[in-house]
C-alpha cells in the first residue's frame, strides 16, 4: 500500500494508513520489519445492528467516522458545528523522525495539525494544534491524543497518592467502560498518574507486553482507558479545561501538550528504559555529576542564624557535601508560614548584611549555594498583597479561594504581577552568587481564575514563561521543581528544571515505593533523594542510617538533617555512604534501571546496570516480615548472560542489618558466577531485619 506511513524506533512501530479520508492507526506496538501492509488486513467484519461499513480506528477518533467512544475533539459554535468530519489535506516530514499530518473540516471551519515523532529510543511523541478558521468564536471543550493498546492488553496500571505518599501503583482488569483519571489541582497533583500503562495479563517489572503513556503538562489534565463493545481499548491523554476556558477567536489556535508513549515486550522496565534513554538524549539534560546536597529545612526550619548555618556549612563540607541550600525563612517578615510569602527581599532584620556572609561561608568551603523560593504563591499578610490585593487569583465577585497553608495564588496571567515577579527573581539572582533554586509550589489552584474566567491553562503557560525567561537570563542556575514534594512531577516542568523533589517524605520505607515508581519514568539523576534524620519528620518512623542511605543513594543524593550533632561511628558511616555515592554516580546516572520480579512482597531487589554490563549496583531490601524463614535464592537480572561477575556486599559494613545465626557462604568473601547463573539460579540472600537493606556491587571479571 503506497499510502502507508510506517514509523520505527527502538522496539516499536507505528503504522498509519493514509489512503482513508482520515489517518487510520493500522498498528501501534511491536516493531515490524515489513512495511508492506495488505489493505485487506485493515478491513474488519460488519456486525448486525451497526453501521453499514466496517469501522476504522482513526488517529483522531470522531463520531462522523463511526466512533462511538470519547471523541478526540469536542467543541462547538454557540451549540452548533458540534460534530467535525476531519479529513486529511496535507502531510509532510519533520526532520529525521517526525511527520506532520494536517486535517480540516471546511464546514465546521477548523484545521487540526497532528505532529508525530518516533525516536530511535522508541519514544512516540504526539501533539496537536487546532486553528479556528471561521468568522465566529469556537468553544473548545477537549482535544486529546488517543492511541489504541494491543489486543493482548488485559490490565491497566496507573499511579496515585497523596502528600508524602506519592506515586503508588494500582491495578485493574480492563473491562468495558472508561477508567478515567482527572486532575483538577491546577498543578500536576500528588495523586496524578505519572504513568498510564496497559499490559498483558500479569505483566510485571520485567515480563509482559505493555503500552504506556504520559502527559507532559503541569496543569489540569485527564487520562483514560476506554473499552467499548465495538472496538479496541483506547488510551487517551489531554488537558482538562474549566467551563469556557478555551474560546478560540477567529484565526486563534490551541496547542496540546506533548503526549509521550512507549511500547515494551519486557514489562515496565522496558518502558522505563525508553523514557530514560530519551530523556538522557535531550540537549538540556544535566550532564555534570549531580552534586551531593544539604538542604537546611529539616535541620533548622525557620530558625535562621548566621553562626548556626555557618557551623552547618562547615559540617556539610567535612562529610563531602557539594551544594548547600538555604530553605524557607530568609525573606522579609518570614518567621513562620503565615506571613511574608511574596516579599522576595532579603530580610534586613535577620540578614543585616544580606545573604553575602552566608554565601561567602558556603562558597569559600568549596560548595555551591542554593536558595528556596515559592514564586507562584503569596500570603495575604505580605507587603506585595497589601499593595496589590487584586493580584490574588480567584473566581471573581471580589471573592478569593479558601486558604491553603495560609496561601493564595499570585495571578501570573496579570502582566503586572508577572513582570514584578520576574524583576524580583532576576534581581535576586543578579545580586547574589546563587547556583541553584529550589522552586516550591505548595497549594492546589482551587477556583483558579483571571477576570472572572477559569485560568489554569493560562496560569500554567505563564509559569512556563517565567521559568523560560529566568533560565534565559541566568542559564548557569539550576532549578528544582518542588510542589509540596511530588505535586508537580511531569515532563512539562522537566523541560525547564534539572530535577524534581519526589516527596516531602524522607522516610526511607515510604521512599522505596515513591522512588521506584517515580523512576519508572524519570532517570535517577532527576529525582531528589535525601537522607533525613533518624526519626522521619513526616511519619515519626525511625530507621538506621544504613537503610536511609541505601535508599537515598539511588537518586540525586542529598541530606535533610542537622548533621552538626552526628558524631562517632554514625558520622563515619555517613561519610562512607556519601563517598560510595560519589564513586557510583557515574554508573547510577547513566545505566539501565532494573527492578526484579520477586514472588515474596516482603523483599525487593532493584539496581542500575552499566550500559555495557561491565558493572552494576543493586539494593536488596527487606520491607516487611516474610512468611518464609529465609529469603531463599534471589535472582539478579539485567546482566550479560555470557560474562562472569563478582558480587559482594559493599554497604553497610557491619552486621546490624542481619537477623541470622550464620550468613550465606558467599557473603563474607563475595561470589563469582555468570550473569546467566545470577539471573536464573540466584544467590541465597541473608536474612535481613525488616526495613533494612544491603548494597551489592557487581563487577565483570
Amino acid at each position: 500500500m503506497t499510502d502507508t506511513l510506517h514509523l520505527r524506533g527502538g522496539a516499536a512501530s507505528l503504522i498509519l494508513d493514509l489512503s482513508a479520508p482520515a489517518p487510520v492507526v493500522a498498528h501501534w506496538g511491536a516493531r515490524l520489519d515489513d512495511e508492506i501492509v495488505d489493505p485487506s488486513l485493515l478491513i474488519g467484519p460488519v456486525p448486525h445492528s451497526s453501521y453499514d461499513d466496517p469501522e476504522s480506528l482513526e488517529l483522531v477518533p470522531q463520531a462522523s467516522s463511526g466512533w462511538r467512544g470519547r471523541p478526540a475533539l469536542a467543541g462547538h459554535r454557540a451549540g452548533r458545528s458540534f460534530s467535525p468530519r476531519l479529513v486529511t489535506v496535507g502531510h509532510r516530514e519533520l526532520g529525521t523522525d517526525g511527520h506532520e499530518i494536517t486535517l480540516a473540516d471546511v464546514e465546521v471551519e477548523v484545521t487540526l495539525v497532528v505532529e508525530l515523532h518516533l525516536s530511535d529510543e522508541g519514544m512516540l511523541r504526539i501533539r496537536s494544534r487546532l486553528t479556528n478558521d471561521g468568522s465566529t468564536n469556537y468553544q473548545l471543550q477537549s482535544l486529546v491524543t488517543v492511541l489504541p493498546v494491543g489486543p493482548a492488553a488485559a490490565e491497566i496500571l496507573d499511579l496515585t497518592g497523596r502528600w508524602c505518599r506519592e506515586q503508588h501503583p494500582q491495578r485493574h482488569p480492563i473491562t468495558q467502560g472508561t477508567w478515567l483519571r482527572a486532575g483538577r489541582h491546577g498543578r500536576t497533583g500528588h495523586d496524578s498518574s505519572l504513568l498510564f500503562a496497559a499490559g498483558s495479563a500479569g505483566f510485571g517489572n520485567r515480563h509482559g507486553r505493555v503500552w504506556a503513556a504520559h502527559l507532559g503538562f503541569s496543569g489540569d489534565h485527564e487520562g483514560y482507558l476506554e473499552k467499548t463493545p465495538c472496538g479496541p481499548a483506547m488510551l487517551g491523554m489531554g488537558e482538562l479545561f474549566g467551563p469556557g476556558e478555551i474560546t478560540l477567536a477567529p484565526g486563534e489556535r490551541y496547542s496540546t501538550p506533548w503526549t509521550y508513549s512507549a511500547y515494551s515486550d519486557s514489562g515496565i522496565d522496558g518502558i522505563t528504559q525508553v523514557f530514560h534513554r530519551w530523556l538522557r538524549a535531550r540537549p538540556g539534560h544535566p550532564v555534570s555529576p549531580r552534586p551531593v546536597m544539604l538542604n537546611t529545612w529539616e535541620a533548622v526550619y525557620f530558625n535562621h542564624d548566621l553562626n548556626t548555618l555557618t557551623e552547618l556549612a562547615e559540617s556539610a563540607r567535612e562529610v563531602g557535601v557539594e551544594r548547600f541550600v538555604l530553605d524557607d525563612g530568609w525573606f522579609r517578615h518570614r518567621r513562620n508560614d503565615s506571613a511574608g510569602l511574596g516579599d522576595w527581599f532579603v530580610d534586613e532584620t535577620r540578614w543585616p548584611d544580606g545573604l553575602t556572609p552566608l554565601i561567602d561561608a558556603v562558597v569559600s568551603r568549596g560548595m555551591q549555594f542554593g536558595l528556596w523560593v515559592e514564586p507562584e504563591m503569596v500570603n495575604p499578610d505580605s507587603d506585595v498583597i497589601r499593595a496589590h490585593p487584586d493580584w490574588i487569583a480567584g473566581p471573581g465577585f471580589g471573592r478569593i479561594p479558601r486558604p491553603w497553608r495560609h496561601q493564595q495564588v499570585l495571578d501570573l496571567v496579570n502582566p503586572d504581577a508577572w513582570n514584578w515577579l520576574f524583576e524580583r527573581l532576576d534581581a535576586l539572582l543578579r545580586e547574589n552568587d546563587i547556583a541553584y533554586l529550589k522552586w516550591d509550589q505548595n497549594r492546589d489552584l482551587a477556583e483558579m481564575g483571571h477576570d472572572g474566567r477559569p485560568s489554569v491553562h493560562a496560569q500554567t503557560l505563564a509559569v512556563y514563561r517565567l521559568f523560560d525567561a529566568l533560565r534565559s537570563a541566568h542559564p548557569e542556575v539550576e532549578i528544582e521543581s518542588c510542589s509540596s514534594g511530588g505535586g508537580r512531577v511531569d515532563l512539562g516542568i522537566l523541560e525547564r528544571t534539572e530535577r524534581v523533589w519526589a516527596s516531602d517524605c524522607n522516610d526511607a520505607l515510604e521512599r522505596q515505593t515513591i522512588q521506584r515508581w517515580t523512576q519508572a519514568v524519570l532517570p535517577p539523576e532527576l529525582v531528589g533523594s535525601h537522607i533525613g534524620p533518624p526519626t522521619a519528620h513526616t511519619t515519626r518512623r525511625a530507621h538506621d542510617l544504613s537503610f536511609r542511605a541505601t535508599t537515598a543513594i539511588f537518586g540525586h543524593l542529598g541530606l535533610e538533617w542537622d548533621i552538626r550533632h552526628v558524631t562517632g561511628t554514625a558520622r563515619a558511616e555517613l561519610k562512607q555512604a556519601i563517598a560510595l555515592y560519589k564513586a557510583a554516580r557515574a554508573l547510577l546516572h547513566s545505566g539501565v534501571t532494573v527492578n526484579a520480579d520477586l514472588p515474596d512482597p516482603a523483599f525487593a531487589l532493584h539496581g542500575v546496570v552499566a550500559q555495557d554490563a561491565s558493572e552494576a549496583l543493586f539494593a536488596f531490601v527487606c520491607v516487611a516480615t516474610s512468611f518464609a524463614e529465609t529469603p531463599g535464592r534471589i535472582g539478579i537480572p539485567g546482566l550479560d548472560a555470557t560474562r562472569r561477575y563478582r558480587v559482594e556486599v559493599v554497604f553497610p559494613s557491619g552486621n546490624d542489618a542481619y537477623l541470622q545465626r550464620a550468613a550465606p557462604g558467599w557473603l563474607s568473601g563475595g561470589a563469582k558466577a555468570s550473569g546467566l547463573y545470577l539471573a536464573e539460579v540466584g544467590l541465597p540472600m541473608p536474612i535481613l531485619a525488616p526495613e533494612h537493606s544491603i548494597l551489592l556491587q557487581v563487577t565483570a571479571l
